[in-house]
């Protein structure tokens, strides 16, 4: 028995040094699903990689859910989202250029993020109490960057690479949730001036908030519950499109306003 724990954590560890170097040098990395073999396999690499970021001095900023819709769902073969760690030097400013070649595979996505006035510890938590938790919700343009080459992942693979996170946009119009019908709200996002992806707010996991309850939820009685200031991002509302060097992207939700992702050449 404890020779099978020593083997698991030996496999975890070499997954995340796998992604690891991949992030470091640039280069995408073979699928890490040949080391693990659960969900909780997976996480565990994830957990490593986030002791490594706060050991490094990276300031934690919130999480991001992914895998809201439920297409991709049953693709994946689970029937729940998936979360992981946002960190304050992934954020970028509306407008201002992006370093391209700090990325390796970027896909952007549109999403409604939720940011929160008051801590999410504890629970089980209702809609109710997630609602009077967010002090007010941004437009986001997500930029997904897997370090698996070829973006060949399964649910491990993106798991354990940190939900697949690159970088991501907040808008500067904070919005509160107060007469907001974030359900209908109706997404647009262009590149270049080309719209490239549309839909709404019921595209994650039926509403936005429904993902911030899941988080909320899963988080709430962990070392690292959801906590005052920090962003949720809910997950995409339509389509995810690549970027290519000097790309625009301009994302517009109903109620919310826009964001530009504008990256360098």
């Amino acid at each position: 028995m404890h020779d099978e724990w020593s083997q698991a954590v030996d496999a975890r560890a070499h997954a995340a040094d796998r992604l690891a170097e991949a992030a470091r040098t640039g280069k995408p990395c073979a699928p890490v699903r040949d080391l693990i073999g659960t969900l909780a396999d997976a996480y565990a690499v994830q957990d490593l990689a986030t002791e490594t970021a706060l050991a490094e001095g990276r300031r934690p900023a919130g999480r991001k859910v992914g895998v809201t819709n439920p297409d991709v769902q049953r693709q994946l073969g689970i029937d729940h989202p998936t979360c992981a760690p946002l960190f304050a030097d992934a954020a970028h400013l509306d407008g201002l250029p992006i370093p391209y070649d700090r990325l390796l595979q970027p896909r952007a996505e549109a999403e409604i993020a939720l940011v929160l006035g008051a801590d999410l510890a504890g629970g089980p938590f209702t809609a109710a109490d997630v609602l009077r938790a967010v002090d007010f919700a941004l437009v986001a343009i997500e930029i997904a960057d897997s370090r698996v080459a070829g973006w060949d992942i399964g649910l491990f693979d993106t798991v354990a690479d940190n939900a697949s996170s690159g970088v991501y946009v907040l808008g500067n119009t904070p919005v509160p949730l107060r007469g907001l019908d974030l359900r209908a709200a109706a997404m647009t996002m262009t590149r270049n001036g080309e719209q490239v992806s549309a839909g709404t707010g019921a595209a994650c996991l039926g509403h936005p908030v429904n993902a911030a309850v899941w988080l909320a939820n899963r988080l709430g009685r962990t070392e690292r519950p959801l906590r005052a200031g920090e962003v949720v991002l809910t997950g995409t509302l339509g389509p995810v499109v690549p970027v290519g060097p000097g790309d625009v992207l301009e994302a517009h939700v109903e109620g919310l306003g826009s964001v530009r992702a504008v990256f360098t050449q």
